[in-house]
């Protein structure tokens, strides 16, 4: 037999490749009746009994170790397609998940109470400051949890808690209060952190033994304090604490890590503006409301979604905003407590919650995923 050269190869690849798109389109047509047939049926999308018996199906079909394979991921990402697209007829349909989140023009803020951790002089009450104005009720609790409960309870309307930081990522405590508290995210805010040098009226720089803050803050600032090897570094519960505990002390040998709002606060001299090595240091901190409530012009949707230890189940998941357009901002995971080797994970994506593409991605997720959650659009 002659031996086909490169060009003829093509050629026959081409039509091969013809038959396979009109092959592909008939399948999706009949797809769609599919989706006709679970509209009038009331059937969800996902069937996933049926797609691993249609999967052992044609993967038994080849011999090859390697065939198999790959038959398994192409006839995996056609059925993937094709939920898709069914998920799209659904919606244009009227058929789409759960949503008791109400639009509302602007986040209501006139009179709020405006809860916090920390004292005063913390960069929490630094963000709380910056998104509501000095005119709100302000108040602190010891915890991030005792924050949550308060929004809550209805004592408190909105809770300010940080969430991610620039240098130091995720404050991961804080995902996980957000899936054991029915508050939703409504707002966001960035805040520079600028750490400071604070010390009694009277010390000086060479007077210093001890220097007190927050773990994080004293490693934003690793690099100045380990300059001087004679300082000892103590760990407190947050910054304003420890410039609340220089003062409080009256020892002109100890100093803390905080911010010059919180010199101002306590009546402390900054001894050393600016000590974070990374300039450019930013918390991000979220606003939280016991209401299901998103501005109208809201941008970001937060979501939550727990999946099994198992190949692919990610990437199926995510392909619900791959092929409708949807660009994800940020994507964090967390193991579920109780169950070895599985993940919950935390997604934000471009989008507003009354846009057909994100209605669609979601109901998806929510097929697909395990206990899947909307935690806010802002």
């Amino acid at each position: 037999m002659k031996k086909l050269d490169l060009l003829e190869i093509r050629e026959q690849l081409d039509g091969i490749d013809r038959e396979i798109v009109v092959l592909f389109e008939k399948r999706m047509r009949l797809s769609g009746e599919v989706a006709e047939f679970k509209i009038e049926t009331g059937k969800p999308v996902y069937d996933k009994e049926r797609e691993m018996q249609k999967i052992d199906s044609v993967t038994g079909m080849v011999d090859d170790g390697f065939m198999k394979q790959a038959v398994s991921e192409l006839f995996t990402q056609m059925m993937t397609i094709s939920r898709h697209y069914q998920y799209k007829l659904m919606a244009e349909h009227g058929l789409k998940g759960e949503d008791t989140f109400r639009p509302v023009k602007t986040i209501p803020v006139t009179d709020a109470r405006v809860v916090y951790q920390g004292v005063e002089g913390a960069y929490s009450h630094a963000a709380a400051l910056q998104y509501f104005g000095s005119d709100k009720r302000f108040y602190h609790v010891v915890t991030f949890e005792d924050a949550m409960k308060e929004v809550e309870s209805g004592r408190a309307d909105y809770a300010v808690l940080p969430i991610e930081n620039s240098s130091a990522g995720a404050v991961i405590d804080n995902y996980d209060l957000l899936m054991k508290y029915s508050n939703y995210i409504v707002a966001e805010t960035f805040l520079s952190v600028d750490h400071a040098l604070l010390g009694l009226p009277d010390a000086s720089p060479e007077d210093l033994r001890t220097v007190f803050s927050h773990p994080q803050a004293l490693m934003q600032c690793s690099e100045f304090l380990n300059d001087n090897r004679n300082w000892k570094q103590i760990s407190v519960e947050n910054t304003a604490a420890a410039a609340k505990k220089i003062i409080e002390d009256g020892d002109p040998s100890q100093a803390a890590v905080a911010s010059e709002t919180a010199a101002r606060l306590y009546g402390l001299k900054v001894l050393k503006s600016s000590i974070n090595h990374n300039k450019s240091n930013t918390t991000r901190f979220i606003i939280l409301s016991n209401k299901r409530i998103y501005r109208e012009d809201a941008q970001k949707v937060s979501i939550s979604f727990e999946l099994p230890h198992k190949s692919g189940t990610l990437y199926n998941i995510l392909s619900n905003m791959i092929y409708n357009g949807i660009s994800m901002i940020m994507i964090e995971s967390r193991p579920i407590p109780g169950r070895n080797w599985e993940y919950r994970f935390f997604v934000d994506m471009e989008g507003n919650l009354s846009e057909p593409s994100i209605q669609n991605a979601l109901k998806g997720i929510l097929e697909e995923g395990r206990n899947m959650r909307v935690l806010g659009n802002y």
